[in-house]
């Protein structure tokens, strides 16, 4: 796994409205996805979705290398051997799950979670229905679930850290997660776990639970969607702090790794 990683740069994406559109298309980004394995740069997802989501992806996209699944709740990759490995980072969903009743309770508000939706709902809020929602309700690392009202979500962000939890958000889902847990935290375990913690990122992302992998990059990329970037992140683009693709989605992500990657 580490002469797999000896690249000076990885590049570490968020897929969902990032590498991929919002109907999970990822094909502008094929050939420039190609033109990285050509040049040994490791494509390391870095995700809300789950470890079993995240295979089917690599296995359609041809990855090999390590991944981060569900916010930062795990990270996952092989050894020299080929034996497949997870680090956990958080607490388990088993955990977690009974705190969002709980905090549903105390906010007088339902909260209902990922995997509590039927078909129906899946494919309205998530465009996901049959063994793709599947996939995507098997969590075991953080509960997902229908964001609540912009009023309520700053009084449940701190009811959740009273109970030492996160709540996190994304562009269709909130996450419930482990105080800790964060994809620039599981990037840093991953730096260190291969031995590359000098390693250079170019990350990539699009909503504000992006934000942890975007700050400890050294070159971050905020990619948009039609609307424009998530207004969450668009302070540090005008600040400087954050790069912004010159379009949405795959075909934003594929100009912003040719343009912005040194050539060496």
């Amino acid at each position: 796994m580490r002469e797999r990683l000896s690249s000076r740069w990885w590049v570490v994406t968020d897929l969902d409205g990032t590498l991929l559109d919002h109907a999970y298309d990822w094909t502008p980004a094929e050939t420039a996805l190609r033109w990285l394995q050509q040049r040994g740069i490791p494509v390391i997802p870095c995700t809300s979705k789950t470890a079993e989501e995240v295979r089917q992806f690599r296995a359609a996209a041809q990855l090999k290398d390590p991944y981060i699944v569900e916010n930062g709740g795990a990270i996952h990759g092989s050894s020299d051997t080929g034996e497949d490995w997870e680090e956990a980072l958080g607490p388990g969903w088993t955990a977690l799950k009974p705190q969002l009743s709980e905090l549903a309770e105390e906010l007088g508000e339902p909260l209902q979670a990922l995997d509590e939706l039927t078909d129906d709902q899946g494919e309205r809020l998530l465009g996901l229905s049959g063994e793709r929602l599947q996939q995507a309700q098997r969590r075991r690392w953080s509960v997902p679930f229908v964001p609540p009202s912009v009023q309520i979500q700053p009084r449940l962000e701190a009811l959740a850290s009273v109970r030492g939890l996160a709540v996190v958000r994304g562009n269709r889902m909130c996450h419930l997660l482990g105080a800790d847990v964060s994809k620039g935290r599981a990037l840093n375990v991953l730096r260190q776990r291969v031995g590359a913690p000098g390693v250079k990122v170019l990350a990539l992302g699009d909503s504000p639970n992006d934000l942890p992998l975007l700050e400890v990059a050294d070159l971050a990329v905020v990619v948009p969607g039609p609307a424009g970037p998530h207004p969450e992140l668009s302070v540090n683009v005008a600040s400087g702090r954050f790069q912004l693709a010159r379009d949405i989605h795959g075909a934003g992500w594929a100009e912003s790794v040719r343009r912005l990657l040194p050539e060496d």
